[in-house]
């Protein structure tokens, strides 16, 4: 595995531990050791401590905020700049003008492509979706539940200096899924999380 394919595996999978990514590579630990310790010097991952039971204690690597920003936004400086003109030049009411007609286009998107489908076949056309955007989402099931996981944020600076956008999506899901299944923010990359994860709870009628 090469350098970068590391901090794609810890980007996705979140936090690791050498033996999780020796096996998930094919490296040996000491190979995988040496790419991290490599990582760790650049300021892209770091290592944190885990008690897993009796023993000592285990240890995880999982990428820094560098890490993080290892990945490319689009138009980060643009955005925030853009943003911050149209909140001195129109206020909160323009914002949030802003974030409205930007959720209608992308829902309409979004309709266009799962309106026909079946619950199960709906996320995952999402996921596809956001992915093309360059959200890095899958979908896992957990239960009786599906999580829709996005391992990136490609306007996370324009979202953090305008969080109207992450209470949008969230929204948006939520209408992309009504009368089907409930939609929960269970995980915030922006409230520290590692990712965002949105829970699909089936209803039951």
């Amino acid at each position: 595995m090469a350098i970068d394919g590391m901090l794609q595996r810890l980007k996705t999978a979140g936090a690791q531990t050498v033996q999780q990514l020796a096996a998930e590579s094919g490296l040996s630990g000491m190979g995988v050791r040496k790419q991290l310790l490599q990582l760790q010097a650049e300021g892209l991952v770091a290592c944190e401590l885990r008690r897993e039971g009796v023993g000592r204690p285990a240890q995880y690597w999982r990428l820094t905020a560098a890490g993080h920003a290892y990945f490319p936004d689009r138009h980060n400086e643009l955005s925030v700049q853009l943003l911050q003109l149209l909140d001195e030049q129109l206020g909160a009411a323009g914002l949030e003008a802003l974030i409205v007609a930007r959720t209608q286009e992308a829902e309409l998107r979004y309709r266009q492509a799962l309106t026909a489908l079946e619950p199960g076949a709906r996320l995952q056309q999402l996921a596809e979706l956001r992915t093309a955007e360059g959200y890095m989402a899958q979908v896992r099931q957990e239960g009786a539940d599906w999580l829709l996981l996005e391992h990136h944020c490609p306007i996370c600076a324009a979202a953090s200096r305008c969080q109207g956008f992450c209470r949008a999506e969230l929204q948006q899901f939520r209408r992309l899924f009504a009368g089907v299944a409930e939609v929960e923010r269970s995980e915030h990359l922006l409230a520290g999380g590692q990712r965002c994860v949105y829970r699909i709870r089936a209803l039951h009628n």
